[in-house]
């Protein structure tokens, strides 16, 4: 007996699909307070209270990292502390 074999168009994605596929590869976006741990950013916040108010969080449970809060506006640091 001989296997037969099906040939099937490839199948046709829309913008939308394509778009879905996509999801995660882009880049994040970043807004003017970044918070930073060693370093490295984590997150990004329009307002600078909610951005202090989260790293300070952070900071209570973890009080070995360095959290900073980076003003991309006027390139300034701000170290939070205990």
């Amino acid at each position: 007996m001989a296997a037969t074999t099906i040939k099937m168009p490839p199948k046709q994605r829309t913008e939308q699909e394509a778009a879905e596929s996509r999801g995660g590869q882009g880049r994040p976006v970043l807004h003017r307070f970044q918070l930073q741990m060693d370093r490295q950013t984590k997150s990004s916040f329009d307002d600078k209270a909610v951005a202090e108010k989260a790293g300070r969080a952070i900071k209570k449970t973890h009080p070995v990292v360095q959290v900073v809060i980076y003003d991309a506006q006027s390139n300034e640091r701000i170290l939070l502390d205990v």
